[in-house]
């Protein structure tokens, strides 16, 4: 017979840490655990990361706490809607609620980019590239699986770091989630360097847990029923809701860069009106005082071609269930809904126009000099201080620098404080650091 897992345990409302419920608290712990990721500094810092465009002076533009908002709301309606049909399907009602599927989506939506480092992918490209090269790793005693989590560092797993290690309630379970939130969190629960070849398989394409993770994530799929896919190394099958959560942000990013696109003025008006009523179909108009408005015609479009993407990805999730829960459908959701090939056109425009103009290539551009020069200083003063610069820095920022402390936890420090910074701060600490900017 097939393994598979069950709903009963995925729903798990049991803490990384344990905890308990405040007297007279009215919310249910996903709700919870959706207000603990709002209150932490963590979440507050994505108002200052890039999320497309960078810095923008236009409010209407997103960044990442933006889009981090948005995706918890589309996560809340693709979860609610498919939980509808499991309670009804499987006879769930005296364990869950239909909201709570939706509940749990929206809180792993909510933290899905709280990882990211400053300056969007290019600043993971950054830290990436410069762990790449073997001089910088010439004299640090790591284990391969260590320095593979720096050449290939990963937002997804710095995020689970944040949720579970970093916030709020360090080293006791960090913000102390429930283990479903967690679950769903992680679209890709593997770590750095698998001994087998993951294939073709969406949820190994990158990687979600550290070494320093690894068994707090283990306890975590324990919990939950996860199905192991090696015995060798940590690497489990995806939560099921983890796709709910991948096709919120992916219905989210592909519309709304599209959207910023044209109220950039870097798509036209024609090409998104177009793009979008492909998705949305015929339906109502927009008001009557709205039609000669486009910003307003392409945010009506926008919000009913979301409407259509939630309810195929809701579709596509509950005809695939069993291989889902058996470990067998292993996909992006956007990638098999009937709407792909329209999503890839809009794609395809706004990879054209937006992601490689000029003001996007400038800032990736300074992110690379920046991290690369942070970590410069800042790596090598946590390694083997060799000159007299590394001692300031080290008498300049104690708290970065613990003793005593293995070669990967202190470069885990040292990523773990650049990945945080906002794009501001991160320029402002290497204009400091390289004597660009002078305390008066």
């Amino acid at each position: 017979m097939v393994k598979a897992m069950r709903w009963e345990r995925l729903l798990a409302e049991e803490r990384l840490g344990g905890g308990r419920s405040l007297s007279g608290d009215a919310r249910t712990g996903f709700q919870r655990d959706y207000d603990r990721i709002v209150f932490s500094s963590a979440f507050r810092r994505l108002h200052d990361k890039t999320q497309v465009f960078p810095m923008p002076e236009n409010d209407h533009v997103h960044s990442r706490l933006t889009h981090s908002l948005e995706v918890s709301c589309v996560g809340r309606s693709l979860g609610t809607l498919v939980g509808a049909r499991l309670v009804e399907k499987h006879g769930l009602g005296s364990i869950a609620a239909p909201r709570d599927f939706g509940d749990i989506v929206a809180a792993a939506c909510l933290a899905h980019d709280i990882g990211n480092p400053p300056f969007g992918h290019s600043g993971e490209d950054a830290i990436r590239t410069w762990f790449r090269d073997p001089e910088r790793f010439r004299r640090a005693r790591l284990t391969d699986a260590e320095s593979e989590d720096f050449k290939r560092f990963e937002g997804n797993a710095q995020g689970l770091r944040v949720l579970t290690r970093l916030q709020m309630a360090r080293g006791l379970g960090g913000m102390r989630l429930t283990y479903a939130a967690l679950g769903a969190f992680c679209k890709y629960p593997c770590e750095s360097l698998l001994e087998e070849d993951p294939g073709a398989r969406r949820s190994a394409r990158k990687f979600g847990v550290f070494q320093s993770e690894k068994e707090i994530f283990r306890t975590a799929a324990d919990a939950l029923g996860l199905l192991p896919l090696s015995k060798k190394s940590a690497w489990w099958c995806r939560h099921p809701l983890a796709f709910l959560v991948e096709a919120a942000d992916d219905i989210c990013y592909q519309i709304l860069d599209l959207e910023d696109g044209f109220r950039l003025g870097r798509i036209r008006y024609e090409d998104a009106r177009d793009l979008l009523e492909a998705i949305a179909g015929e339906g109502e108009s927009p008001p009557p005082a709205n039609r000669d408005d486009e910003k307003s015609v392409i945010g009506y479009l926008r919000a009913r071609s979301i409407d259509v993407l939630v309810r195929e990805a809701a579709d596509l999730f509950l005809r695939e269930e069993v291989g889902i829960l058996e470990g067998a459908f292993d996909r992006a959701l956007v990638d098999a809904i009937p709407s792909k090939e329209k999503i890839d056109a809009i794609t395809a425009l706004v990879a054209r126009r937006c992601y490689r103009c000029e003001e996007v290539l400038e800032i990736e551009i300074a992110g690379y000099e920046a991290i690369g020069a942070l970590l410069d200083r800042l790596v090598g003063a946590a390694l083997r201080p060799a000159r007299p610069e590394h001692e300031r820095i080290r008498a300049w920022m104690p708290e970065l620098f613990p003793e005593p402390a293995s070669d990967y936890e202190k470069i885990l420090r040292i990523t773990d404080f650049v990945s945080g910074m906002t794009d501001g701060y991160a320029v402002s600490l290497f204009r400091r650091l390289s004597g660009i900017s002078l305390p008066r």
